[in-house]
């Protein structure tokens, strides 16, 4: 049976959540709304730019499959531009002009959190003296308010640039203040992937159920990847199952949602190495470490890892070299160094992710590491400003240059999960806890005295202190929401759930209560315009529904059979998410039976499948060939994902050959191209025309994707016009084709929401 990974499916999910971004540069814009009709505008423009989990995966796998083939290096041509955008409490009320919450959230929780702000609950997470909100550059709760942070993520500097300046501009017309730019970008050469003190960063990323895929060999670990743990999907994005006993009592806004942390980390590069010399000096005179330790050593054993990445507790002596996968080894815990004599118990790697290993109190079997799953966050960071090289000459090299990170994490409940690891872990004396004398704060970013334990020469533990000012300081911190892209809309509109979901009672539909967004559609063979009516399965969400459309110009629809999963067809098995469904165009009924190839998706790779369909009451189907790559067809060479197939409507079974236009998505966008198949048992396939973007179509101007088209029944080649319409997310228009060379195309009606469609209710 195949695995259920239908988060990568997600159009509701935003992409950076759990997909992630991963671009070398970007640039967050922390915004201030001055009036809500002028942003709920804005919003509306803004929400079909919002990249999608399912766009963000595509692109990801793509250019991990790309990376693999050329031997590690980024692939030059394929490029992508991101946007995300979440909201703070202040903005979701100003948008929907109404509270967020009906009542008080429940103390304690993260819905507490997000409504009090980070500012105000600055104290608590030691952002005191130096580290206080009035110092902060954004996020202060007083004259810097921020209502919204929108997220501008990009392979190259000139495409950020053009869709920075795009956004801006947006921003100003909308009467939106810019409060704060921070840009961030990964650093190139052999500083890539680490951050300004020079280590190797996002190596412990945890693995997420429904999206990542579980080990054959080690289950509850993410394939390929030893040590990384599949953590519930509900720690992340809220309405998924979660770890244990985490809350869920969250308002139905929140749905396919996470709530969004955004911190500015400024980086004392020479003071913090400058220190470690020094303490290394005093431990030396304490024969508390080797005499040929170095600073390097030292520092490692403050993070856990050696620069490259590689953890100590495998490498104790030095950073390995000639190991390829040390970088990325996640697959080590602490069970055998309890007492913290090989990476202290005050590590950084320790501190902010304990591992299987944790003990409680000394005596005391280690936790398991599953009781930690309902602690995992998800970050996003990235460094900002120019490294440490004053040598260089460089602009902004120097020591007194802006530089640090841009920590971004994801969670469902920021309370639970991010205050908690900060509070109660790193800015923690007493964790773990039953020391004497206690491990001390993280002294990477905190003010710390700790506690190094080292064996002394009758092998007992020997204890020595040590002291650590502070080298990280908070500049700027944002605690936000980054709503469903139903809850987008819903905002735009200035509600907080769908009008429809309002009318219930405010719950939104669940999975499969609707027959859209469309997947596709797909004819029931011996059921077009018969007694004028045409039937067609809807498929959607891994079920799929019959409905029938009359002819006339009312074209009235209605429901004939409710929902029903996949795995009721024979020929679906192992299907999890049809993407479209080609005819076979010279078997459709043929002695009763139709034929069609059936593209769908197995992890993020799609493959296609020959079934087949008789006539009749019960319209049998059956698999008549297994699933096969995408490379079979010459005709989709280079495609990743095909979304939808328009037949050319005067060119079907011309000459044996029929044409079609071929809409994919491939790069994280979508694009078309022009196929044909030919007539025959071979049914030979040929690319006839380039991709092109879908801005070469006028009907569907200001659509990103389209879904599906459904031809309108009675309105095929009438007057040498072929009407459809297009289904695009939860909306849909209706556009016409001409016949001849030009195929001139125009719309006919403009976009309605689909809950005009009783059929799909």
């Amino acid at each position: 049976m195949a695995a259920d990974l239908r988060l990568r499916e997600s159009e509701e999910i935003q992409g950076d959540i759990v997909a992630g971004f991963k671009k070398d540069h970007v640039t967050l814009l922390f915004l201030k709304f001055e009036d809500a009709i002028r942003a709920r505008n804005w919003l509306r423009d803004l929400a079909p730019q919002i990249a999608t989990t399912r766009q963000v995966a595509t692109f990801n796998g793509a250019f991990s499959d790309a990376r693999r083939a050329s031997g590690g290096d980024d692939p030059k041509t394929l490029k992508a531009t991101w946007l995300a955008v979440s909201f703070t409490y202040e903005g979701m009320r100003m948008l929907s002009d109404k509270d967020p919450f009906e009542d008080a959230p429940p103390v304690g929780t993260g819905l507490e959190a997000f409504k009090e702000g980070s500012a105000k609950r600055a104290g608590a997470l030691g952002d005191t003296g130096d580290n206080s909100p009035e110092r902060w550059k954004f996020g202060n709760g007083k004259n810097q308010n921020v209502h919204a942070v929108l997220t501008i993520a990009s392979d190259t500097v000139d495409a950020l640039n053009n869709a920075l300046t795009a956004q801006r501009n947006a921003a100003a017309d909308a009467k939106i203040v810019i409060v704060f730019q921070q840009n961030a970008e990964h650093m190139s050469g052999p500083r890539k992937g680490k951050e300004h003190f020079g280590f190797k960063d996002g190596i412990s990323e945890p693995g997420v159920r429904l999206f990542d895929a579980e080990s054959s060999t080690r289950p509850g670990e993410v394939e390929g990847h030893p040590g990384t743990r599949l953590i519930p999907a509900g720690e992340f994005v809220i309405g998924e199952a979660t770890a244990g006993d985490s809350f869920t009592g969250y308002p139905d806004w929140a749905r396919n949602g996470s709530f969004h942390v955004v911190r500015r980390l400024a980086q004392d590069v020479p003071g913090w190495w400058a220190q470690i010399s020094v303490r290394l000096g005093e431990l030396k005179q304490a024969k508390a470490v080797p005499e040929n330790a170095t600073v390097e050593w030292l520092g490692a054993r403050l993070v856990g890892r050696w620069r490259s990445g590689a953890p100590v507790c495998k490498h104790q002596l030095q950073d390995p070299t000639g190991d390829p996968s040390a970088p990325t080894d996640n697959d080590f815990d602490f069970k055998d160094d309890p007492e913290g004599l090989v990476t202290p118990l005050f590590s950084h790697l320790r501190k902010s992710s304990p591992r299987a290993g944790l003990v409680v109190n000394p005596g005391n079997d280690p936790l398991p590491a599953g009781d930690l799953d309902g602690r995992r966050i998800m970050r996003r960071g990235a460094p900002y400003g120019q490294p440490f090289d004053p040598t260089s000459g460089a602009p902004g090299s120097g020591a007194d240059e802006e530089r640090g990170l841009l920590f971004v994490s994801y969670q469902a409940d920021i309370a639970r999960q991010f205050e908690f690891i900060q509070a109660d872990w790193i800015d923690e004396p007493n964790f773990p806890p039953g020391r004497t004398p206690e491990p001390g704060k993280d002294p990477v970013i905190a003010e710390a005295q700790v506690d190094y334990e080292s064996l002394g020469a009758d092998g007992a533990i020997k204890h020595t202190p040590l002291s650590f000012q502070q080298f990280v300081r908070t500049e700027g911190s944002v605690y936000a929401f980054m709503p469903s892209i139903t809850t987008l809309k819903a905002l735009s509109e200035g509600r907080l759930v769908p009008q429809a979901a309002q009318q219930a009672g405010g719950r939104l539909p669940q999975p499969g209560g609707k027959g859209y967004p469309c997947d596709t559609f797909l004819p029931v063979p011996d059921q077009q315009r018969k007694g004028g009516q045409s039937q067609y399965w809807v498929c959607h969400d891994g079920l799929y529904r019959k409905i029938s459309v009359a002819d006339g110009m009312t074209s009235t629809d209605a429901l004939v059979k409710g929902d029903a999963p996949y795995g009721a067809r024979p020929a679906l098995q192992g299907v999890g998410r049809i993407d479209c469904v080609l005819p076979f165009p010279d078997q459709q009924n043929p002695d009763g039976k139709s034929w069609y190839w059936l593209f769908h998706t197995v992890g993020n790779k799609q493959v296609y499948r020959v079934a087949s369909i008789t006539a009749g009451s019960r319209h049998g189907d059956t698999k008549e060939r297994d699933d096969r790559d995408l490379t079979a067809w010459p005709s989709l060479q280079g495609v990743e994902r095909v979304d939808c197939f328009l037949p050319v409507p005067d060119q079907q079974r011309v000459n044996g050959k029929s044409w079609y236009w071929v809409f994919h998505t491939t790069g994280g966008h979508q694009l078309y191209r022009l196929v044909s198949v030919a007539d025959g048992s071979a049914h030979t396939d040929t690319w006839e025309r380039a991709d092109w973007d879908l801005t070469a179509w006028a009907s569907l101007q200001g659509i990103g994707k389209v879904d599906c088209f459904l031809p309108v029944p009675d309105q095929q080649r009438v007057n040498g016009q072929s009407q459809y319409w297009v289904f695009h997310g939860e909306n849909y228009r209706r556009i016409a084709v001409s016949d001849g060379a030009g195929h001139r195309d125009f719309q006919v009606l403009r976009d309605r929401s689909c809950n005009l469609w009783s059929s799909l209710q």
